[in-house]
């Protein structure tokens, strides 16, 4: 190594599943144990960052709606944590690849050569899908599935068109639930469509709320968690057989 060049730490990026302490990876508990300091979103739960108490944490929670942490800070500090510490953890709610600004951190750290891995977690749809016991694909109905967020970057434009699959999986859907179904139904999806949401997935004060995409288009004004919304004939009640 050229004895010009800072001597660093790896860099984790690593999924802490959807909020049950126990619903993360034993390597993602292992590598938690071992940290030396922890950058966390706003979504990780007080049980998960319970499993490295060692280690330093940082704050740099992203929450749609407030003030949060820019992502060129999160960068940032990402990269002087590695110069620092020897074992960096990046702790992203449910799968850092889903709708987890991954690539932005990715290309951040590539460009100053500091080693990552990525350590996946259990993403909120598999766990709502648990949770609910409404599987996503079902034999003769669905085999097409879509994840989906309205949310965008301030120089991208709001997306107008919804992906055309039979199961419907919309992240952070909490306010925009009401224009997601308005779209649906415009594009001829019928209202009697089943729609579950569920809030704070795999939290103690987890709500799963069973409606139609009619009633969805009323929105969900009463929800205060973070809510994903699964849409489709695959939601519907299963009948016993």
């Amino acid at each position: 190594m050229d004895s010009q060049t800072p001597a660093t730490g790896k860099v984790y990026l690593l999924g802490a599943g959807p909020g049950a302490a126990d619903l993360i990876t034993v390597r993602g508990a292992r590598l938690l144990a071992q940290a030396d300091v922890v950058l966390h979103d706003a979504l990780v739960t007080d049980e998960v960052l319970a499993l490295c108490p060692q280690a330093e944490k940082i704050s740099v929670g992203k929450r749609s709606g407030q003030r949060s942490t820019a992502q060129a800070l999160i960068n940032q500090t990402l990269i002087e944590c590695a110069r620092k510490y020897r074992m960096v953890v990046r702790l992203k709610g449910g799968d850092p690849m889903i709708f987890g600004r991954a690539d932005e951190e990715l290309r951040a750290l590539e460009a100053e050569g500091i080693a990552v891995e990525v350590v996946p977690g259990v993403t909120t749809a598999l766990a709502a899908a648990a949770s609910t016991r409404q599987p996503l694909t079902r034999r003769g109905i669905a085999r097409s599935i879509a994840f989906f967020t309205s949310s965008t970057a301030p120089d991208h434009p709001e997306q107008t068109t919804l992906p055309d699959c039979d199961t419907l999986i919309q992240y952070m859907g909490g306010r925009e639930a009401r224009e997601t179904a308005h779209k649906l139904l415009a594009q001829g999806r019928p209202p009697s469509l089943p729609v579950i949401a569920v809030e704070n997935c795999s939290r103690p004060a987890e709500r799963v709320i069973r409606m139609t995409l009619a009633e969805l288009e009323q929105g969900l004004a009463d929800c205060k968690g973070p809510v994903l919304v699964m849409i489709g004939e695959a939601m519907a009640s299963r009948q016993p057989g």
